[in-house]
């Protein structure tokens, strides 16, 4: 349950930044527009840790209680991570820790309502008492977190072939979040695309939009290099996913 939801997110994401970064799009009309897409795209695929923000306002996505409208993490090369994730229609929330193999996930009871069905929601979100589920990837319930958490997964993502993205054109320059940028405008998969890349060197991706045919998608990439928060849960705060499964398997 937990695995499909968190690995659809990221593969949605890294999704929509290959379809924007991939080898077509940078096919640019100005040369200096094609100069800041491949200097954008370096940086991501060079960056060490970064805090991904996803906003998801499509039609299908926010009508739905187990699909994520919004998640913010941060998250680096060592496939350790922190942040949250958020439902669409009141379907929940839940906080993320990961550490190497380690993952901790506090879903609230609407979360757990929303994935688990008939009175098993209610019975887990009992069980956990607003308390984390500990775990590790090799845990099937957890395993999603390995890609979801891992930004080389993420980068592997961008690097790969693009064939239906449109030459990018620049537009004026404006800000994103105080920062001055450029916007790169364009179309991919039938749908307007834009990047915004930072004016001043180093010249770095900071959001990117995709809108039309009932999909609103942002995603939003700072703190280029910035430690993941190392801090976990205490032992006290957490129950174990096996004693879980042994809950669920005997409601």
């Amino acid at each position: 349950m937990t695995r499909r939801v968190l690995t659809v997110t990221a593969a949605g994401a890294a999704l929509v930044v290959s379809s924007l970064l991939g080898p077509g799009a940078a096919a640019a009309d100005d040369p200096s527009a094609r100069d800041l897409v491949d200097q954008a795209k370096k940086n991501l695929l060079d960056a060490e840790s970064v805090r991904l923000r996803l906003t998801d306002h499509s039609t299908d996505t926010r009508t739905s209680r187990t699909q994520p409208v919004s998640m913010d993490l941060a998250l680096d090369q060592d496939g350790n991570c922190a942040g949250t994730l958020r439902m669409g229609a009141g379907g929940g929330r839940v906080e993320i820790v990961k550490r190497g193999a380690e993952v901790w996930m506090k879903p609230d009871t609407a979360f757990w309502k929303a994935q688990v069905p008939g009175g098993q929601g209610d019975a887990v979100a009992e069980l956990l008492k607003n308390r984390y589920l500990h775990g590790s990837t090799h845990d099937a319930m957890l395993r999603g977190m390995a890609e979801t958490c891992d930004l080389t997964s993420f980068q592997k993502e961008i690097t790969a072939d693009s064939s239906d993205a449109r030459r990018l054109t620049k537009g004026a320059p404006t800000k994103v979040d105080g920062t001055e940028v450029i916007p790169l405008k364009g179309t991919a998969e039938g749908k307007r695309v834009v990047l915004y890349v930072t004016s001043d060197t180093p010249h770095r991706l900071v959001r990117a939009t995709q809108k039309g045919g009932g999909t609103d998608l942002a995603l939003s990439f700072s703190d280029y290099g910035r430690p993941v928060p190392s801090k976990t849960p205490p032992a006290g705060e957490s129950v174990d996913v096996d004693k879980l499964q042994d809950e669920l398997r005997n409601a």
